[in-house]
């Protein structure tokens, strides 16, 4: 039996996070090409992104501010660069040239009460300074020392400023150029890391699916639907967002926040380290919050399974529970679950609002500590206005990443909460293993052997108590029996659904377990009592996705089964749609199509689980008419409560509480006076004088 079992309400595993993601990387590995190509992309977005805030330093310090830095007055021709011809000289900026000369004279720019001047030297900048007119002519005075000064008109002060002018339309083409490829690249990055993203989860998907097939039906004897629905939707959907949202684009964050520390330093040290005063209080802040955040996801995860599992549970009941009139009452534990599901909610929100807030406090008190220390800085003249604005536009950008790790951190918990169930459940094992190396079979003709035959669901609450019988090739044989005796396990038993504890079950004497499961279950055909449609169409219910089976084929196991007498009056015929689980259809009338199902695959074992048990009469007539053709030549093995139906069986096996009491025909046990003989009494009692019923 299952040695592993999912239980919601107890606390998951404590696996490492490293573990999951080194596991959850290994889905990841075949598109690592393209994830390389998604991570060069990001380096190349960052980058832009950084230059950004440079570009606008360099525009503000440069040009906009540049015109009132020091210049040097060269003789037209002599300076080692372009420059600025006015009144016989050529000025060159300082900041422009790779050393400055101590012999040239030094002239500066400046500008006061609506007057722009020319002054040869240079007044520092937390030094006061005024004008005074002297013999007529405007003279600067600062710190006792007078400059020669001559006032600009507007048109030289635009002769000085075209340079600038001239660099501030380069700059912003250059930014504008960086934006639309930053456009294009990040389109490109984005369809890259979606598309990766999805195939990854379609596989995962596939996988998850897959197992579940392959998994036994006592695993899904004992979960809920709507909890498996949760992993292969909701637990999948999760990991999407972490291989989209977190994967690569983790990797752009941490590019972002070192290319935005180098910067920083490069710029100004003494700012940089003020700036980076924030980092252990966000690491200390994001240690807090992944202990109670786990835990909150954890819970979120478990009351969803349970609202699917309700939800399904209560969808496919609700028949009966309009029949009984339970609305109220299941509304009731739906709101009880559904309110457990808000609760576990409104707990991982109140971690979520703590946390972010928490962030963007740090960032406020940030940009404070910059601009009081920075500004104070900007008004001395130790440190340039652009490189300020730089920092704060840094400083925001370096909080962006901080705040996109919270969310990614988010969905991280989140994913690691669905991917440790899915996990879970890829770990259950397969209880009915194939063999490494199973014995051929070919095409069964038929006997079938059940040698002491012990069988328990659980533990040894015994189902099957040491039962044996043959069934040779061609026979018809029934099993009949009170609720419980164990005739539908013996049907789970040959198909290797379960596996016996004690003895063994041989098939044309081989034992099934040396056998391959799936090539004997193709070989065996079941028509259960109740039977299961899938929503699609009649053609592709008898089909089940063989595309071997023809549609002529279809045509005519239906004639065959007499399913075609209410086929041909459907609208569509064999096209008709087929709602979920055959609704629109009678119980009759889906009965003739397993009946249709079962043939098309043409089983060299038939099996009938009192397939006839809820037939009306008409139908009834036709599926014995169907019967005896669809016997003939294979072993058949009955299993019905309406002894009618198996009267001309060659041998009848009766069982009590799991072991055979009678075996026989019809009317050999009925000679026996035995258990088939109250059985049958019971069924026909008008037969029957009333003193003659036994029970």
């Amino acid at each position: 039996m299952m040695s592993i079992h999912f239980h919601e309400e107890e606390a998951l595993g404590k696996a490492l996070d490293h573990k999951l993601l080194k596991r959850l990387l290994t889905y990841a590995k075949p598109y690592r090409f393209l994830i390389l190509i998604t991570i060069i992309l990001l380096l190349l977005i960052t980058a832009i992104e950084l230059a950004q805030p440079y570009l606008i330093k360099v525009a503000i310090d440069d040009h906009i501010n540049g015109i009132y830095q020091p210049m040097i007055a060269y003789q037209p021709g002599e300076a080692p660069q372009q420059g600025v011809i006015f009144n016989g000289k050529e000025f060159v900026r300082e900041k422009d040239l790779k050393s400055i000369p101590t012999k040239l004279p030094r002239y500066q720019i400046i500008e006061t009460k609506g007057h722009i001047y020319l002054i040869q030297g240079v007044i520092p900048k937390d030094q006061a300074y005024q004008v005074q007119s002297i013999n007529g002519k405007p003279t600067i005075i600062s710190g006792g020392k007078s400059y020669v000064t001559e006032e600009l008109s507007i048109e030289e002060f635009q002769l000085f400023r075209k340079q600038d002018i001239e660099s501030l339309y380069r700059i912003g083409g250059l930014f504008f150029a960086l934006l639309l490829l930053s456009f294009i690249l990040n389109y490109a990055q984005i369809y890259l890391l979606q598309y990766t993203g999805q195939k990854i989860i379609f596989q995962i998907r596939q996988e998850v699916f897959a197992h579940v097939q392959s998994l036994p039906l006592s695993f899904f004897d004992k979960n809920p639907v709507g909890r498996l629905v949760t992993r292969v939707t909701n637990d999948t959907e999760a990991l999407n967002e972490m291989y989209t949202n977190v994967l690569v684009n983790l990797f752009k964050d941490f590019f972002i926040l070192f290319g935005i520390m180098i910067v920083m330093l490069k710029l100004n040290v003494k700012l940089a380290l003020l700036s980076f005063i924030s980092i252990p209080i966000i690491i200390l802040t994001s240690f807090i919050y992944k202990k109670l955040a786990r835990e909150a996801f954890r819970l979120v995860r478990t009351r969803l399974a349970r609202i699917n599992a309700t939800l399904n549970e209560n969808i496919s009941g609700m028949r009966i529970v309009q029949i009984f009139h339970r609305e109220k009452q299941q509304y009731e534990q739906f709101n009880k679950i559904n309110r457990a599901h808000y609760q576990a909610n409104m707990k991982e929100l109140k971690t979520a609002a703590i946390f972010r807030p928490s962030m963007d406090l740090i960032y406020s008190l940030t940009l404070a500590l910059l601009l009081w220390f920075g500004g104070k800085d900007v008004i001395s003249g130790t440190a340039e206005f652009g490189v300020l604005y730089a920092f704060i536009d840094y400083v925001r950008r370096f909080f962006q990443p901080i705040n996109d790790l919270t969310e990614k951190y988010t969905i991280m918990q989140s994913a690691m909460a669905s991917s440790e169930r899915i996990f879970q459940m890829l770990d259950q094992k397969d209880t009915i293993p194939n063999p490494h190396h199973p014995k051929p079979i070919g095409q069964l003709k038929g006997k079938i052997e059940f040698d002491h035959v012990w069988f328990a669901y659980e533990g040894e609450d015994w189902v099957l108590k040491d039962v044996s019988f043959t069934i040779q090739p061609g026979e018809m044989v029934a099993f009949v029996g009170a609720t419980g005796a164990g005739k539908s396990s013996i049907i789970n038993l040959l198909g290797r659904f379960y596996d016996i504890q004690k003895g063994s079950i041989r098939i044309d004497d081989m034992d099934i377990r040396e056998m391959d499961k799936y090539e004997l279950r193709k070989q065996i055909g079941i028509v259960l009592q109740d039977v299961f449609l899938f929503a699609g169409d009649i053609k592709s219910n008898i089909r089940l996705n063989r595309k071997d089976i023809t549609d002529e084929e279809i045509k005519q196991v239906s004639r065959y089964v007499n399913a075609d007498q209410f086929i041909e009056k459907l609208p569509n015929k064999y096209d008709e749609e087929v709602k979920e689980r055959g609704s629109t259809l009678s119980q009759g009338q889906r009965q003739l199509l397993a009946f249709a199902r079962t043939l098309a695959f043409d089983p060299a074992i038939l099996v009938l689980d009192e397939a006839t048990a809820n037939i009306d009469t008409e139908t009834e007539h036709l599926i014995q008419d169907a019967l005896n053709k669809i016997i003939h030549g294979r072993t058949t093995i009955v299993i019905a409560h309406r002894l009618s139906t198996i009267q001309h069986a060659d041998k009848i096996i009766v069982l009590h509480k799991g072991k055979i009491r009678e075996m026989g025909n019809h009317q050999e046990l009925l000679a026996l006076k035995g258990l088939y003989y109250k059985l049958y009494q019971l069924q026909y009692k008008d037969d029957f004088p009333s003193n003659h019923i036994a029970i």
